[in-house]
């Protein structure tokens, strides 16, 4: 039974980066994500003037309550999301003059509703060139909380850096949520804060944050759920069996949930204390599924409708077009591009398995770490994948195709 050892949460590192490095005190993380999306989150840091020490299992981070310890800092966030989201926050609530840049496939994706939020409390923000985009200048001068008003519709990040900001305000903040997509991303916040020494309050769809600051810990980073998508689904598909040991019933991401996805399709799912095992049993059925709160794990699903007995449809997932491309076109492309029926709308898309297998065909990335592992789950039954940009990996998982490749072998395919 091949059992997968996944590597550290990205979503879980980013946050755990910027709570160390808010704390009082010396924290240290265990078994961090190593990859570009990450080391470029420590490299902002760095610039930053925080101190972050790398050993082979284990970050450690030297906090500063107070904010960064240098006054002025030029910050390249690569392709990071959450860096490029998680640092003007975390700088704001300091004093310096602090820029911050990114890739042309960060630059295109929206900021707009954070920076807005930002200036709402106070925070002189300068959208350099297109607004509501990177690259940005921040004057800090500490942020005085208070109550502010935010949209998190298209990116539950927004809600997160302000969620993180809350402590390190005077005040503390009363953050009221007009909208928020990919809600559990909010709950591994929350937990996440907590394990720093901070509660955060709910009060409908207000956010209390009080203030006071963060504790330095020791941090566990738990495996990435996202990534351990393409390894469930490749059980699934194949009729296989694969064990993530890690990611169980205490589990704080949400993308565990995609599990749930392929049990309604017909794969038989075991989770408790210590992992999560997924084995298939030779059926993949079709079903309409809303993915709002599992939303990266959407080009997983797609990726493996073509071989379902009926079609399927996923919904409410308009916030994929603004992720590294246009996720869900990138999906129908590429799925086309393989033979297969797609039809698509505004945040849906429903594929249509035909009589005729799927054919191989060249995979556009889009520089889209996710197409890239997705797509080769449907590699394992469809002779003749390629992909125009298989390093694009390095985003989240370096090792992906080795890791893939290994299990491979270890597949009824």
């Amino acid at each position: 039974m091949p059992v997968v050892d996944i590597p550290g949460s990205k979503s879980v590192t980013a946050r755990a980066l910027f709570l160390a490095a808010a704390a009082d005190g010396v924290t240290t993380l265990r078994r961090p994500l190593r990859s570009d999306d990450t080391e470029g989150f420590a490299e902002g840091l760095t610039r930053l003037g925080y101190r972050v020490g790398r050993t082979p299992d284990a970050w450690q981070i030297d906090g500063r309550p107070q904010g960064p310890a240098v006054a002025e800092a030029d910050v390249y966030c690569r392709d990071g999301a959450t860096t490029a989201r998680f640092l003007p926050t975390l700088a704001a609530a300091g004093r310096g003059s602090f820029r911050f840049d990114a890739s042309p496939q960060m630059r295109r994706r929206p900021l707009g509703p954070l920076s807005k939020a930002l200036r709402d409390l106070g925070v002189d923000l300068r959208h350099e060139e297109a607004e509501g985009h990177h690259p940005l200048r921040i004057e800090a001068s500490g942020v005085e909380g208070g109550e502010v008003v935010l949209d998190a519709g298209q990116s539950s990040q927004y809600l997160t850096a302000l969620l993180l900001l809350g402590p390190l305000t005077r005040k503390g903040l009363r953050i009221r949520v007009t909208d928020l997509v990919s809600a559990p991303y909010v709950e591994i916040t929350v937990a996440m804060m907590r394990s720093f020494g901070v509660e955060v309050r709910r009060e409908g769809t207000v956010y209390v944050v009080p203030p006071g600051g963060y504790t330095a810990t020791t941090y566990d980073i738990e495996p990435d759920a996202s990534t351990a998508s393409y390894f469930f689904a490749a059980a699934a598909v194949t009729g296989g069996e694969v064990t993530v040991p890690g990611l169980g019933t205490g589990a704080l991401q949400g993308d565990l949930g995609f599990v749930d996805v392929l049990r309604r399709m017909g794969a038989e799912v075991t989770t408790d204390a210590h992992g999560t095992r997924v084995r298939g049993t030779g059926e993949l059925r079709g079903l309409t599924v809303n993915m709002r709160d599992i939303s990266d794990t959407m080009p997983t699903l797609a990726a493996i409708a073509p071989f379902a007995s009926g079609p399927v449809r996923i919904e409410d997932v308009g916030n994929t077009r603004v992720k590294e491309c246009d996720r869900l076109e990138a999906c129908a492309e590429n799925l086309r591009r393989l033979g297969v029926e797609v039809v698509t709308g505004d945040d849906w898309i429903e594929i249509r398995p035909g009589s005729e297998a799927p054919v191989g065909a060249e995979i556009k990335s889009y520089g889209d770490h996710r197409i890239v592992m997705s797509f080769a789950v449907t590699g394992l039954r469809v002779p003749g994948i390629s992909f125009d940009d298989p390093g694009c990996v390095r985003k989240t998982f370096p090792g992906f195709h080795e890791a893939f490749g290994a299990l491979r072998g270890q597949l009824p395919v």
